[in-house]
């Protein structure tokens, strides 16, 4: 690893500040009192005699990580099993994110259904008690937070401005919670990357870490609507039966080697 630095391109350094939020606020937590319901495709270590005693990866799932370490919860658990699923925000991956508005809603489609499909098949783990954190607090935050939470939100973008219209809302309370909405998801953004930067501190250019600041403003008005818009298709997806990966366009390797082309051809 030599440098890190933030992808010049817009769509996936907004991807990048999404992640910090994600991994280090929601993954960190989660881990310490182990009810982590995934952890990275990216970069995830097993003991491969666990995995291998629970049947390995399902092949009937496009989220077969997350289906992955739920069914090894359960396993445990209901053996009795001691063991961990731990969350390490030290290693270095690289991984190429979704760099078209096409590309990355196909992503998050994908996600939602592998969400949904593990929920469903796992449902029997949701508010039971056998579970510990993970049946009592993990579970049903990802069933009313993650897997119905675009359902609601963006059915409140559409009541609200209704309500306001019919006079059935106050314009001054509609405007404070709107503004209360945004103030706190930035918050939790900035929050997230001062944690990372503190932490690592594994941005060295200040135009970076200024980058990060108004990409964690720019999440929340527009970005955030935008990602739960796709998530709410994945709903539309898992209701109509779809099914597979569908295509994923992948030209990270393909640039760096023209532009390793281009510079090798300069002379001097």
């Amino acid at each position: 690893m030599v440098e890190v630095a933030l992808p010049s391109a817009h769509l996936p350094a907004l991807q990048v500040v999404e992640y910090f939020r994600a991994f280090l606020v929601g993954r960190v937590g989660w881990s310490r009192i182990n009810a982590l319901l995934i952890i990275s495709g990216a970069f995830g270590l097993f003991d491969r005699s666990l995995v291998l005693e629970a049947g390995g990866y399902a092949t009937d799932t496009v989220g077969e990580d997350m289906e992955l370490v739920v069914r090894l919860h359960r396993r445990m658990r209901e053996a009795r099993r001691p063991y961990r699923v731990v969350f390490v925000p030290d290693p270095v991956c690289w991984t190429e994110a979704p760099e078209t508005l096409t590309g990355l809603g196909r992503q998050r489609r994908r996600w939602q259904r592998g969400l949904i499909e593990t929920m469903v098949r796992h449902r029997r783990i949701v508010g039971n008690p056998r579970y510990g954190a993970l049946g009592l607090l993990a579970a049903p935050y990802f069933v009313v937070f993650e897997m119905l939470g675009p359902v609601v939100e963006l059915a409140g973008y559409l009541v609200v401005p209704l309500a306001w219209g019919l006079g059935l809302l106050a314009p001054a309370f509609a405007l404070a919670f709107f503004l209360l909405a945004v103030v706190t998801g930035t918050l939790l953004s900035v929050s997230a990357l001062a944690l990372e930067e503190l932490s690592f501190r594994r941005h060295q250019r200040t135009r970076d870490v200024v980058r990060m600041l108004v990409y964690a403003v720019v999440d929340n008005l527009g970005y955030r609507q935008l990602t739960n818009l796709w998530r709410l298709l994945g709903i539309v997806d898992v209701l109509r039966g779809t099914s597979g990966w569908g295509e994923i366009e992948r030209t990270g390797f393909r640039r760096v080697a023209r532009e390793e082309r281009a510079t090798s051809s300069t002379p001097g």
